[in-house]
């Protein structure tokens, strides 16, 4: 039994490095760099309002720290890329949709453009719920299929071109993913990405405009940062319906209707 799961694990891995093979050499040029920045600077406002002992992120995002804001001390990642990228956090081996944790004991989970490239995302999303304690919060970056970049994907995904052969998860799917689950959507927060352009400094302006110049950004921006809780779900204690009890009705002893009077 132990050697099938052992099978079915590396199966897991080998499928999930292979969809996520061309990421990070995409995060390595301008677009991917100029990405992985903003939802670093998304990620710096997010974390330092969230407590816990445990955070876990897993995957990485090129080779950005995302981690460096958050006041939780106990702070790792899972490597579901074996990119060998090194970092400040323990590492370890594994897989998004079979985490090597125990239930109930992580504050917050970060899963930064995972689901895209997980050929078992409902899986992970569940693991995610199961290992996040109540009211755990759950981070999720994504890219928006409704975008330019998502809309680009169309033609560039027969070529098998990163990011764009991904499955790219609408915001409104993921909400009802997520409220099928038990967790709660507390914010959706745009992060503009012009794909056609490979200016750094160009991409970055842009950023700014569709954040804070632009409300269609939440509905037409290329990546999102997604931030849910887990709900708790509160047992009503149900009241004994308490009767009154039974009074024994006090019955007296039929009188005579004669009484026999002594004529002494």
């Amino acid at each position: 039994m132990a050697e099938m799961e052992a099978i079915d694990m590396t199966q897991h891995q080998e499928a999930a490095g292979a969809m996520r093979e061309g990421l990070h050499e995409w995060l390595s040029r301008p677009p991917g760099k100029v990405l992985a920045q903003v939802e670093q600077a998304r990620m710096n406002e997010i974390l330092p309002d969230l407590f816990g002992y445990h955070l876990l992120q897993v995957g990485h995002l090129g080779e950005v720290d995302l981690l460096g804001q958050s006041r939780i001390l106990h702070r790792s990642i899972i490597d579901v890329d074996a990119c060998g990228i090194s970092g400040l956090y323990p590492k370890f081996r594994g897989v998004a949709s079979m985490l090597p944790v125990e239930s109930d004991c992580v504050d917050v989970v970060i899963l930064p453009h995972v689901l895209e490239f997980d050929p078992h995302r409902h899986e992970t999303l569940r693991e995610s719920f199961r290992v996040l304690v109540p009211e755990g919060h759950l981070i999720i970056c994504g890219f928006n299929p409704r975008s330019l970049m998502g809309l680009s994907r169309i033609a560039r995904r027969r070529r098998g071109l990163a990011p764009w052969h991904g499955h790219f998860l609408g915001v409104g799917r993921l909400k009802d993913w997520l409220s099928l689950l038990g967790f709660d959507v507390m914010q959706v927060t745009p992060c503009f990405i012009n794909s056609s352009t490979t200016h750094q400094r160009w991409l970055e302006r842009m950023d700014a405009f569709w954040r804070f110049g632009n409300r269609a950004a939440s509905v037409f921006s290329g990546a999102y940062v997604m931030v849910a809780r887990k709900r708790v779900t509160r047992m009503t204690p149900i009241k004994t319906r308490w009767r009154p009890e039974r009074r024994l009705v006090g019955v007296g002893l039929a009188e005579p209707s004669a009484r026999v009077v002594d004529s002494d």
